[in-house]
């Protein structure tokens, strides 16, 4: 029998294909993973991954053997699920993309947990990691990025990125600053960014190739390194706020669309859940301004 625990591993090598974030978004060892995966193989009988120094593929068995792993481990996230329904508070597993401003989660999670009989299991990450949580039955609805998921709900807010950086900054003042103006500028990666492909190939077609001072996953770090004055990033709207400056980047028209993405499973529970509705209630009016 293939223990539950096996199939996680290989979904996480499958989705991430890399043993090393698998063994992180699992939180387990690497060599405790790729020991895992060296016995389903062994109890499958075939191997799942073509392994090289810089990827791993799946084999033709191992592209077979996904299908029905994503399907028992949905099943197995819903038989969980309806274990927790039984209890007299309704669970909620929502997914939050972290290119938040954590200010705005703080009093959308506050409004949320005042909702009785109904209580909030909280999984934060970027999109890559939240949608195979969504497909695998793991988490009930996501809060993010709207695309063409056909999963995609209501639009809670529509927004632009801007360059950001202390508003004591020489160029603070300016309402909107080209490429050519920045060139010189120490900037700050963030890894996290949906954006982030978009915003490299945007100063590499116009010859800006920037010392980079920090690299973060963290946004509040971000922040923190813009007031301090160790450089600029292009960061989404919402994270306008006092010492922070966003003057316009010229030419750089990218527009993120928030809203909430619903496992068709968990639809009839989660789209008439109150504290959804109140979370996503405080985060429209905070965009809003309402």
């Amino acid at each position: 029998m293939i223990e539950r625990y096996l199939i996680r591993y290989f979904l996480a090598v499958v989705d991430h294909g890399n043993f090393s974030r698998a063994a992180l978004q699992c939180d387990i060892s690497q060599p405790t993973l790729s020991a895992g995966i060296a016995k389903l193989e062994a109890q499958i009988g075939h191997l799942m991954f073509h392994r090289t120094n810089r990827r791993v593929e799946l084999t033709p068995a191992g592209v077979r053997f996904a299908i029905h792993a994503r399907r028992i481990e949905a099943e197995f996230a819903r038989a969980q699920n309806a274990m927790a329904e039984s209890d007299s508070s309704k669970l909620i597993r929502l997914g939050i993309i972290s290119t938040l401003p954590s200010a705005w989660i703080e009093d959308a999670a506050r409004q949320a947990c005042r909702v009785e009989g109904e209580k909030l299991e909280i999984v934060e990450g970027g999109m890559r990691e939240l949608l195979p949580r969504l497909e695998r039955g793991r988490i009930d609805a996501v809060i993010g990025v709207l695309g063409n998921d056909p999963r995609g709900r209501d639009v809670l807010f529509e927004e632009g990125y801007a360059l950001a950086m202390s508003d004591s900054h020489p160029l603070a003042s300016r309402g909107m600053l080209e490429a050519e103006d920045v060139a010189a500028m120490d900037m700050i990666v963030r890894r996290n960014c949906e954006a982030l492909p978009m915003v490299s190939r945007f100063f590499t077609q116009r010859g800006v190739r920037p010392f980079f001072a920090a690299r973060t996953v963290n946004d509040d770090r971000t922040i923190a390194f813009l007031r301090a004055g160790l450089g600029i990033t292009v960061m989404p709207r919402c994270f306008a706020q006092p010492g922070v400056a966003m003057p316009a980047l010229a030419g750089f028209d990218q527009q993120r669309k928030i809203g909430t993405l619903i496992d068709p499973a968990a639809a009839a529970r989660v789209e008439d859940s109150i504290s959804l509705s109140q979370f996503c209630k405080v985060l429209r009016e905070k965009a809003t301004g309402s």
